[in-house]
């Protein structure tokens, strides 16, 4: 009785496996004479898949000869096909196509590619496994009867949304496109901007289920070939069954799986990418996701935002300064409250502190559970904020932290201090331009708070300090992650926290790529002479 029940459990894992052993086998065979025999083979291969479309008609050669087109019809367009590929085949007669040299059939699949078909990309494919490959990526095949080689001509139709500015990375003043979910249109994009031949894609295929496209794109001369080289090693290394966005590959090739800090940097922005090219960076592009992959990133990567390069030096400079404020606020300004307020009283002024402990006196709960509370309820209605409709969402967690906030204070639960403080801290945090590094500030924000409630300041300089030495051991494709701090570089300070300059930055990062010269010299403004001459005679 047992064996009975363990044999049906296990028979139809082993019909299953039995059916994937024997598509396996049709894939490696090479195309027969027949034409029936290939279909049957494509029909068991596509088996129980209601999308693919078998579409037998005749050919005329002098006589009829059957021919049959596959194709599936959501991922191809029907228009093209019927203008570049059935309308030509069917209309004109491959007559001139017979020749006493060669099978009438083998002559026929020539002709249709060389003067029939209109299709901008036409391939051929000797074996069902090439044939079912091409079938996949959208492409129309072309069987004959008689012929053992069929073609596959393009007919690509990919429904994909319309060019637009990324939501997450907007900017007042710069360009409003984005990237989309496309690869081809992405790489469309970076060459509107690059348009020299240095500028290099090359295509894999990720993933043995989704078979997804990566592209790996650096411009020649400037990349340094070490880093193009590591990118397409950890790449050629990735197994596995799919990728269904960047951030698949993201995980599985950066130096440090463990760490909290982004070791890639991403993008949404077509114009950061083609920037970060230009510096010697190498983008990494996947299908199917608008978010590119740039490598090596360093940390102050992640505090530059697009727009510091469409504005003046000063102005840039002036913004980056409140970015790396912010950071400090976000990251240290509730355990700083924590540790003064319950260790370093002696270090509050006498009337504030007077002001504080009137607030507090009727209060339960110390002030380290009040801003920890506080900080939680943050993160919950930030979260459902991003969760719910555009529409609403932004009015919940605004409006939504401002009731509850104020019910909190009213009911006695927490004190003002405690909602001022959260308050500075969530409105520091927008300051940084980059979502992961963000969020990567907004958990060390409690791993502080933690400390500074255990050892008050000194807990958060221990704190402090195991930050430093874990950026400093950092590396992004060979890169250290604090350059050009450690090491010290004074030639790439330039464009840190300072931005100097477009005339000044002669030389691009030199951890990057050995100091090329990015432009020539001296071209500086210049005031004319006082009599009104040209001061560049």
């Amino acid at each position: 009785m047992f064996k009975e029940l363990i044999q049906k459990a296990l028979s139809p894992g082993n019909e299953k496996n039995d059916n994937e052993k024997d598509q396996w086998e049709v894939q490696a065979k090479a195309l027969d004479h027949s034409l029936q025999e290939n279909l049957q083979s494509l029909q068991q291969i596509f088996e129980r898949c209601g999308d693919i479309a078998f579409r037998e008609f005749k050919i005329n050669a002098g006589e009829s000869i059957d021919a049959a087109l596959i194709y599936f019809q959501e991922i191809t367009d029907a228009k093209k096909i019927s203008e570049y590929m059935l309308g030509p085949i069917m209309m004109h007669e491959a007559s001139g196509a017979v020749d006493d040299g060669q099978p009438v059939a083998e002559k026929i699949v020539d002709y249709v590619r060389d003067h029939l078909s209109t299709a901008a990309n036409v391939e051929t494919a000797r074996d069902i496994g090439e044939l079912t490959k091409g079938i996949l990526d959208s492409k129309v095949a072309l069987l004959i009867e008689g012929a053992s080689t069929a073609l596959l001509m393009d007919a690509h139709g990919e429904r994909a949304r319309s060019i637009a500015e990324p939501d997450s990375e907007p900017v007042v003043r710069g360009p409003k496109d984005g990237f989309v979910e496309c690869l081809a249109t992405n790489v469309m994009l970076l060459r509107r901007r690059i348009r020299t031949s240095r500028f290099k894609m090359e295509a894999f295929e990720i993933g043995d289920l989704t078979r997804t496209k990566v592209g790996v794109c650096y411009i020649q001369g400037i990349a340094d070939n070490k880093i193009v080289e590591e990118v397409k090693i950890r790449l050629h290394r990735i197994k596995i069954d799919g990728v269904l966005a960047s951030g698949y590959i993201e995980e599985m090739i950066q130096d440090e799986s463990l760490s909290n800090f982004p070791l890639i940097f991403t993008t949404e922005r077509p114009d950061r990418v083609a920037g970060c090219l230009l510096e010697g960076r190498v983008a990494i592009m996947v299908d199917n996701t608008p978010v590119s992959l740039v490598v090596p990133c360093t940390f102050m990567t992640l505090l530059q935002a697009s727009e510091d390069y469409f504005t003046t030096a000063e102005f840039s400079t002036f913004i980056r300064i409140l970015r790396f404020i912010g950071l400090n606020f976000s990251l240290m300004l509730p355990a700083l409250t924590v540790a003064v307020f319950s260790f370093h009283q002696e270090l509050i002024p006498l009337p504030l502190l007077a002001t504080v402990a009137g607030a507090r006196q009727e209060l339960p709960f110390p002030i380290f559970l009040e801003i920890l509370a506080m900080e939680i309820t943050f993160e919950l209605l930030r979260e459902a904020g991003v969760r719910l409709p555009k529409t609403i969402g932004q009015a919940i967690s605004t409006v939504g932290g401002i009731v509850i906030g104020q019910a909190a204070v009213n009911a006695g639960f927490v004190s003002p201090l405690s909602v001022i403080v959260v308050a500075l801290t969530a409105i520091s945090s927008f300051t940084i331009p980059n979502y992961p590094a963000g969020t990567s500030i907004r958990i060390l924000r409690f791993f502080l708070l933690m400390c500074s409630a255990v050892l008050g300041i000194v807990g958060i300089m221990f704190a402090l300090m195991f930050i430093l030495f874990h950026l400093n051991s950092l590396r992004s494709f060979g890169v250290p992650y604090l350059t050009p701090f450690a090491p010290y570089s004074f030639k790439d300070l330039k464009d840190t926290i300072v931005r100097v300059p477009w005339w000044a930055m002669i030389t691009r990062p030199r951890l990057v790529n050995e100091g090329t010269e990015r432009q020539a010299r001296n071209q500086g403004p210049q005031k004319p002479d006082q009599e009104g001459g040209d001061s560049h005679r």
